[in-house]
């Protein structure tokens, strides 16, 4: 007797392969038959009524760190299908704090801080913390290299000392035998990208000591984008790590044909030996801080600096020229794409500024929208809550050339939300509701710029490969069940910029290990999600 048969499905597996129809019966947890299984053979049965039965989904970049020890639901990543999030992402874990970091890692999250307790020191305490817990979620986490720079370093702009490097490498090599499964750095942003190149070498030679990857959000994704990829390149290639290229694309007109070259760059890499990939997701923006509009120098020394740059008037006429010309090493966003593209998405002081962009914001009040933005930073800064904005910019060709490589997978950016509770708060990216079924949607049902078997590989079985993740992402005999049951005609995205807080459509079942977690599109409460650890 099976504890759980799923039947009557056509079985997409995961690997590519076209899909053909069989029953998958589930034993303590893991598959343990494909084929045909009577009904009668099962404590459960579920009929899939002729729908995909696939793997669950595997979102190779998101930031969910803190969200599911707010709600370990998941809802908002769990209807979708996820079945597994990879976060500590961009330079950012939730771990190693200490007395140095530990303050300025919880202001980044404003008022959702105070929903965590912050009790754990380690990388290993951390993941401990949320085991004890539960999550509907499988969870995977990178170590990051801003949260170790400033335990070491806190916010100082400058090289590192030998014993500061040695110091960061040796956090970083606690974080992998705890069972990190790298390095993450979000270059483009601050601290992180304090860091110059060889100082992230440094740190991935130990990550290739216990068989890790690196994971970055590189350094420029305008016109500096191909220099970018070519330095997430390098670095891999140097410390003899596999490398991920995070959320992959162009901002600004201009630079929409650099696309080309960066997805050769890691085809001639490859060919070289480097195991370089990239994740992208199904939408033409992005969500972030607006603090990233600034350049590195002007976070330096910590938050208080930082404040006071902004509020001097000479040194702000600085910043607003750096904006507008951006400098060496440094991009500017603005001055790739405009204030026009820059949408608030989140700003709890001024609420009626949410879905404006900052030209417009700056257009009705009859002000510069760099003063605009510079003092938004400031109320954020002041403790009334940070400014979260959208970026628009992005090319539809440029994402479909993304999307069709085969050295892409599927990575949402984004957090598991709920529309309750805590994490109802704000105008968040529709990404967190819809990004996998808009997948299925748009690019496999509606343009076919996937076939449903492709789409089906890049978010499983693919950054399965990518993490070492042996036992997940492919439906097999043997594997742990994270399984989906969709419907590939009615399986779509609802959340819209407008109102991004609605659940997808067509998808009838979630598993996750072998635990039945949306049941005909409905949360069922279950947490049987596992906190991975990467061993060598």
């Amino acid at each position: 007797m099976y504890d759980l048969v799923i039947g009557n499905g056509r079985v997409v597996d995961g690997a590519g392969n076209p899909w053909f129809r069989a029953d998958v019966a589930l034993s303590k947890g893991r598959i343990v038959k494909i084929g045909r299984v009577a009904p009668d053979q099962a404590e459960v049965f579920i009929d899939a009524a002729d729908h995909v039965v696939c793997p669950g989904f595997i979102d190779a970049h998101a930031h969910s760190g803190i969200f599911l020890l707010i709600n370990p639901r998941g809802e908002s990543m769990i209807r979708q299908g996820v079945t597994t999030q990879v976060c500590g992402n961009c330079g950012s874990s939730l771990a190693p704090l200490n007395d140095v970091n530990r303050d300025y890692i919880r202001t980044r999250y404003g008022p959702l801080a105070e929903e965590v307790s912050w009790d754990w020191a380690s990388f290993g305490e951390y993941l401990d913390t949320l085991e004890a817990q539960g999550t509907s979620l499988n969870f995977v986490s990178f170590v990051g290299n801003a949260t170790v720079r400033t335990a070491v370093m806190s916010l100082d702009y400058r090289t590192p000392t030998d014993a500061e490097l040695a110091a960061m490498k040796a956090l970083v090599a606690e974080a992998m035998r705890a069972g990190a499964f790298g390095l993450s750095t979000g270059l483009y942003y601050s601290p992180s990208g304090f860091a110059g190149t060889e100082e992230v070498v440094a740190l991935c030679t130990v990550v290739a000591q216990y068989a890790g990857i690196y994971h970055t959000h590189i350094r420029g994704e305008s016109a500096m984008v191909l220099d970018a990829v070519t330095e997430a390149i390098a670095i891999g290639e140097r410390a003899g790590v596999p490398v991920e290229i995070a959320h992959h694309k162009a901002y600004g007109r201009a630079y929409w044909h650099l696309i080309d070259d960066t997805l050769q760059a890691m085809v001639d890499a490859r060919a070289r030996g480097v195991d370089v990939t990239c994740n992208v997701y199904p939408y033409l923006f992005g969500q972030t801080g607006l603090e990233a509009m600034v350049p590195y120098w002007v976070h330096a020394d910590g938050q208080a600096a930082l404040l006071k740059r902004l509020q001097d008037a000479t040194t702000r006429e600085r910043i607003k020229q750096d904006m507008r010309n951006g400098l060496p090493g440094w991009e500017s966003h603005v001055k790739a794409t405009g204030w026009d593209t820059i949408v608030v998405a989140r700003c709890p002081v001024h609420e009626a500024y949410e879905g404006k962009s900052i030209a417009q914001i700056a257009h009705e009040a009859g002000r510069d929208p760099y003063d605009v933005a510079l003092d938004l930073m400031v109320t954020g800064l002041e403790g009334r809550g940070r400014t979260a904005i959208r970026i628009y910019g992005q090319g539809e060709a440029d994402r479909r050339k993304v999307l069709r490589s085969p050295l892409s997978m599927i990575g949402s950016d984004g957090y598991a939300l709920a529309p309750y509770g805590a994490l109802a708060k704000g105008f968040y990216h529709p990404r967190m509701y819809g990004c996998f079924p808009r997948l299925f949607r748009k690019y496999v049902r509606e343009e076919k710029v996937l076939t449903l078997e492709e789409a089906v590989r890049k978010t499983t079985s693919l950054p399965a490969q990518k993490l070492g993740i042996r036992d997940r992402g492919l439906l097999r005999e043997g594997m742990w069940a994270d399984i989906v049951v969709l419907d590939p005609q009615t399986i779509a995205d609802k959340a819209t910029e407008d109102q991004p807080y609605l659940y997808p459509e067509g998808i009838e079942y979630v598993l996750v290990n072998g635990e039945v977690t949306v049941q005909q599109g409905e949360h069922t409460g279950a947490l049987a999600g596992h906190v991975l650890r990467h061993t060598t």
